[in-house]
């Protein structure tokens, strides 16, 4: 009977100490592969672009209600952005696991900060989310599972927040969906946006990271509030019907104004056949060319 009991109080230690075999060790610095969507960084896309995007009228609206100047206003100027931004922005991660201190079991993982984004805790302890009426923040609450060897962690009460730098927007209802995925030394990132708000179907967005021995900053310099042209008090805005730059798209790449105001049917190649005899090819192409400006269209 002594012997029974010292057998199955060992199987219990090991199954508490010993991860499962599914789980991957995702801690280090992971360095951005910038090359991708590479129109998204520098100067960013090109205004009200929103080839892609599965808006509903709702989220168009928004979208073209956004003038730049939005992020000069004193309370925005040190604004975080949401999760949405590890794939959305240019920066690396630096990821570390926290263990539970009686089990020794990961409790969270922990995706660093950067000068506009909060860290993410990926709480892994069961634990679950808050109520749909609980405070929503810029960093939200997470909660993650392992599927093989894919982390996927759940994204829920944020507050509003950029889909895309020219405006386009998610809700305080988004749901982001993150999946981890690590193929010896890249990890590939894609994030799910579920938005009964502005969304009529998900909108997906990956990024690729190399792992470095090049320790990532997980934080930068304090955010100090400066004066960037905007009067405490004034929010920029277009009204419905004064945003100037709906044409910009045709008048750069020919490309149709129902393209370039997004919709589901934008996310498919299908669309191309619909627009095709619409599409205009310029005489010269002048801004992001590939063959540096003024290249010609051919």
């Amino acid at each position: 009977m002594t012997f029974n009991k010292l057998s199955v109080g060992l199987a219990l230690s090991l199954c508490v100490t010993v991860p499962a075999l599914a789980e991957i060790d995702l801690s280090g610095s992971w360095a951005a592969i910038n090359d991708e969507d590479a129109m998204e960084r520098g100067a960013g896309p090109n205004p009200d672009d929103w080839a892609g995007i599965p808006f509903n009228e709702a989220g168009r609206a928004r979208a073209l209600s956004f003038e730049q100047s939005t992020i000069s206003m004193p309370e925005r100027i040190c604004w975080f952005q949401t999760q949405w931004h590890i794939a959305a922005g240019p920066f690396s991660l630096r990821m570390w696991a926290v263990p539970d201190p009686l089990t020794g079991r990961v409790q969270a993982w922990i995706v660093g900060a950067w000068e506009t984004r909060a860290p993410m805790t990926i709480w892994m302890d069961g634990r679950p989310h808050p109520s749909k009426n609980a405070p929503h923040d810029q960093t939200g609450f997470t909660t993650g599972v392992w599927n093989g060897n894919e982390l996927i962690a759940t994204t829920t009460h944020i507050k509003s927040g950029y889909i895309r730098r020219n405006g386009a927007s998610s809700s305080d209802e988004a749901v982001i969906t993150t999946h981890f995925r690590r193929h010896g030394d890249m990890m590939t990132v894609a994030l799910f946006m579920n938005d009964p708000v502005y969304l009529t179907e998900p909108y997906v967005l990956t990024r690729s990271y190399n792992l470095s021995t090049n320790p990532v900053s997980i934080g930068g310099p304090p955010c100090i509030v400066g004066d960037e042209g905007v009067e405490s008090g004034r929010v920029p805005h277009y009204l419905p019907g004064t945003n100037p730059m709906t044409d910009e798209m045709f008048k750069l790449y020919g490309i149709p104004k129902e393209a370039a105001m997004g919709g589901a049917e934008t996310m498919y190649p299908e669309f191309r056949d619909k627009i095709k005899d619409k599409f205009k090819l310029p005489a010269k192409c002048v801004r992001n060319c590939g063959g540096g400006a003024g290249a010609g269209a051919n």
